[in-house]
């Protein structure tokens, strides 16, 4: 199969740091959604994030990302974003995407918290119209699948219990970090966000 005719997940976010949730969801939305593949499309700043004062370089958070990945088959990280206009808005990253990938199907991959602040995002009603969104669990964050649009799916995933505040936390109280992050990259992460 090739490349265009592939179902594509896009999984954006700062990834500051990846951890161990991150791929954990992905491996199950991989399976659930029926994809071929996810990208994790590496955000530079997000827009609605602009005060974020301990976002790692874009390419770092973009290597540590790839290294995580990189024998995670069918979740790969991407720098799309990295390359486009800033401030990055993803119906921006989804066109550009599709002028390269005209025949790839895309779906963007987004948390309950994100899908209830949808309505702010740049162009929402144009990524509704033209691309498959799949919305997975998030704590603390109740949505009514029954009321999602025909191109917007609920996929039930188990939730996990990392995050990459937390990370960043333990890492300046010096804290282990075992177990979070995959360890091919925990010793650079430890390095990274000391």
């Amino acid at each position: 199969m090739t490349l265009s005719t592939r179902q594509i997940g896009i999984f954006g976010g700062s990834f500051n740091p990846i951890h161990c949730g991150h791929i954990a969801l992905a491996r199950h939305l991989l399976t659930a959604l029926g994809l071929d593949e996810i990208w994790f499309v590496v955000s530079p700043l997000n827009p609605f994030k602009t005060q974020a004062t301990d976002l790692l370089a874009d390419d770092v958070r973009y290597v540590i990302t790839a290294r995580a990945l990189a024998n995670e088959p069918g979740l790969s990280a991407s720098d799309v974003e990295m390359t486009l206009p800033r401030p990055s808005y993803m119906w921006n990253t989804l066109c550009h995407l599709s002028e390269l990938h005209p025949h790839a199907r895309f779906t963007l991959l987004i948390g309950a918290d994100n899908w209830l602040a949808f309505d702010r995002w740049a162009h929402s009603q144009d990524i509704i119209t033209h691309y498959r969104i799949a919305v997975y669990p998030r704590p603390g964050y109740e949505v009514d699948a029954a009321a999602m649009p025909p191109s917007v799916t609920y996929v039930h995933s188990d939730l996990y219990p990392v995050s990459s505040t937390e990370i960043r936390r333990r890492i300046a109280a010096g804290e282990s970090i075992e177990g979070m992050v995959p360890q091919d990259i925990q010793a650079m992460v430890e390095h990274y966000y000391r």
